[in-house]
């Protein structure tokens, strides 16, 4: 009965279901959007056509969408709304509280109003690129980061900023961001605390033509971040390579004994050169040591036949002044008893004392006063 009322009337019934918009048209023109409920639509004089779109696909996509915009303003501004950004603009759109998307330059969107609550944040990208911390943080959350180079600066470090190669400013410890659009960026993090560095198994040949290898340590710090990285390409190579050039040109000018014997003087000559060098690009020297001498097999064997004959020598030298010196002692004693008969005495009796204790019986010849000078004759039973 309701379908034979609505062809007199001319009518049609269209439900809307709460989660659904319908766009309408009749004979091929735009009647409206209708949202949830019944509705009784015109059909007489030609078909009607209901487009319908699922409010879980929030973003309008419609042949129909610039007619809609331009013959019904006010109903499309009721339920939708169209973002674009501008050539030098990127836009950051949040739905319900949570980033949904991050517009590039020159991008559009329409969403369905009801699909929301919508926000948006546009940012000029032809001047300052930096991004607040806490949005570059809710950013890469969502994993919307795609137009954002970000970096996180460590303590005791400082960062250098580069947009299309050219340096910036300084970066403080912490987290940084940057739009990217149509840009490059870059940060560069640099250490500011002290380093070691080790160039080991330097080759070199010495005046007299040994070859040896050495193994030298430096400490430094950075004391200008910009001179260490726009001066050279690598401040740490750059310091290897004169650390190289500093002790080949020192060493080779000397002979092998010397460098063994002045090792202190020749760090002190190397520390200087690098010192001076590596001041010009903001690097400060705090110590270089020449850590080993390292001498070819044939060589090491040669030096401790060396050093063992001089110690030979020295351990002959302190025997003959032992022996020396004790038969110095032996006539001096000689001496003392020569000159007190009483003191000799007291000798005779110790010996014969030290005698006595070894045997069972000692037999003495011509009576104790010739003790010394007859034999003394050693009988045990």
């Amino acid at each position: 009965m309701t379908s034979i009322l609505e062809l007199i009337l001319g009518r049609q019934r269209v439900l809307v279901k709460e989660n659904e918009r319908v766009v309408v048209l009749h004979k091929g023109r735009i009647l409206g959007i209708y949202g949830p409920g019944e509705h009784m639509l015109p059909r007489r004089g030609g078909d009607l056509e209901v487009i319908r779109h699922d409010l879980a696909s929030v973003t309008f996509t419609s042949a129909y969408e610039k007619a809609l915009f331009d013959r019904l303003p006010d109903v499309a501004a009721h339920h939708l709304t169209a973002y674009r950004t501008g050539t030098g603009e990127v836009m950051v759109l949040e739905r319900d509280g949570q980033i949904y998307t991050v517009f590039a330059p020159n991008q559009k969107m329409t969403v369905w109003n009801d699909a929301g609550p919508w926000k948006e944040t546009r940012f000029d990208v032809t001047g300052d690129l930096s991004v607040d911390p806490a949005l570059v943080r809710r950013l890469v959350a969502a994993r919307r980061a795609e137009l954002l180079t970000n970096s996180t600066v460590q303590d005791g470090q400082v960062g250098l900023l580069f947009i299309d190669g050219i340096y910036q400013r300084l970066l403080q410890p912490g987290l940084h961001g940057f739009w990217n659009v149509g840009r490059s960026v870059q940060v560069k993090a640099v250490d500011l605390k002290r380093q070691s560095l080790d160039v080991a198994g330097q080759e070199l040949l010495t005046r007299d033509r040994v070859t040896i290898r050495v193994n030298i340590t430096a400490e430094y710090r950075v004391v200008d971040p910009v001179k260490a990285v726009t001066s050279v390409k690598d401040f740490a190579d750059a310091l290897y390579r004169a650390l190289q050039f500093a002790f080949r040109r020192t060493l080779g000018t000397m002979t092998l004994d010397q460098i063994l014997e002045r090792s202190v003087s020749v760090h002190a000559e190397a520390t200087d050169k690098v010192r001076a060098d590596m001041a010009e690009i903001g690097l400060e020297i705090l110590g270089i040591e020449l850590k080993d001498v390292i001498l070819p097999g044939e060589m090491r064997e040669i030096l401790n036949q060396v050093v063992a004959a001089e110690k030979q020598a020295e351990a002959n030298v302190i025997r003959r002044r032992e022996e020396t010196n004790a038969t110095r002692s032996l006539l001096n004693t000689a001496k003392v008893m020569a000159e007190n008969p009483v003191m000799l005495r007291l000798k005779e009796l110790e010996a014969l004392e030290a005698i006595a204790g070894k045997v069972e019986r000692l037999t003495i010849h011509n009576g104790t006063g010739g003790l010394m000078n007859d034999i003394v004759k050693l009988r045990g039973e």
